[in-house]
């Protein structure tokens, strides 16, 4: 896929933060987005962002997309996330997984509620969204492109130094980047291109911010959104044949592809 100009594509987690910046990226390309998340009210200023407003930022600098809420917790809304996709557009190309939840913790006491919500919106999400989109992407002969939103997480850590995150959202990463490698491999034939992507370093966004505590030092070490949403961009638009299958870090493809990020109008972080 060498263009998203009039393709449709689905980005989940996009009210703020990595969503967010790539559904614009994808925009300003000329994708028609569908913007989905469970936030469709600002309940905490230290959370800005909803569908909405995403979807209203995207209207305002040209560009055209829809808001659907939905709860990645439940199967019944994931399936109406795709129906209401294929209402609209008549057609899904591009799937961007990037929803999530991270709940760190130890193993002796990590709550199962808590690892039931991970591994229903980390892997199972991404899994059932593909399922249901694909064979309409396979039927119309025309390829596609999933990405998934990894994390440094997936890296297997070394037996004296213990991931802050926790053992559970590093499983689950890593999971999500086998699922992307059989996927791709099953693909392969009808020009589907499918990867994972993650940040070299903390993204430092409002998801992120709330949950911990920045020095500006730190802010000047992070990764700008605008960065990652690039590399998103050069992956989807990737030659099917050799752009698939990768476990994929946003300086190594800006580096690949020779780019750099794109203004999308991103608001800069500032310390909480």
């Amino acid at each position: 896929m060498d263009s998203v100009e009039g393709r449709v594509a689905i980005v989940t987690g996009s009210s703020r933060g990595i969503g967010e910046g790539i559904a614009r990226r994808l925009a300003k390309s000329g994708a028609k987005v569908i913007v989905t998340a469970r936030t469709v009210e600002v309940r905490d200023e230290r959370l800005p962002g909803t569908v909405h407003s995403v979807v209203e930022a995207i209207r305002e600098h040209g560009g055209e997309a829809t808001a659907v809420p939905c709860n990645l917790m439940k199967g019944e809304e994931r399936q109406a996330l795709a129906d209401q996709a294929m209402e609209i557009y008549g057609r899904v190309d591009i799937i961007v997984n990037n929803g999530a939840i991270l709940v760190p913790g130890s193993t002796i006491d990590f709550s199962e509620r808590y690892y039931d919500r991970m591994m229903e919106i980390l892997v199972k999400a991404p899994f059932h969204l593909s399922q249901i989109l694909l064979q309409q992407m396979i039927d119309r002969g025309e390829g596609g492109s999933i990405l998934n939103i990894s994390s440094m997480a997936a890296v297997h850590p070394k037996p004296d130094r213990a991931h802050g995150d926790g053992p559970v959202y590093g499983m689950a990463k890593a999971a999500v980047e086998r699922f992307t490698t059989g996927l791709a491999a099953e693909m392969y034939s009808h020009d589907i291109n499918v990867n994972a992507l993650s940040p070299d370093t903390v993204v430092a966004t409002p998801g992120q911010m709330f949950a911990r505590q920045y020095t500006q030092e730190m802010l000047d070490a992070s990764e700008p959104v605008e960065a990652i949403s690039e590399a998103a961009h050069a992956l989807i638009t990737g030659d099917p044949k050799t752009i698939t299958g990768g476990i994929r870090y946003t300086r190594e493809v800006l580096e690949a592809f020779g780019t750099e990020a794109v203004d999308i109008g991103m608001a800069a972080p500032v310390p909480n």
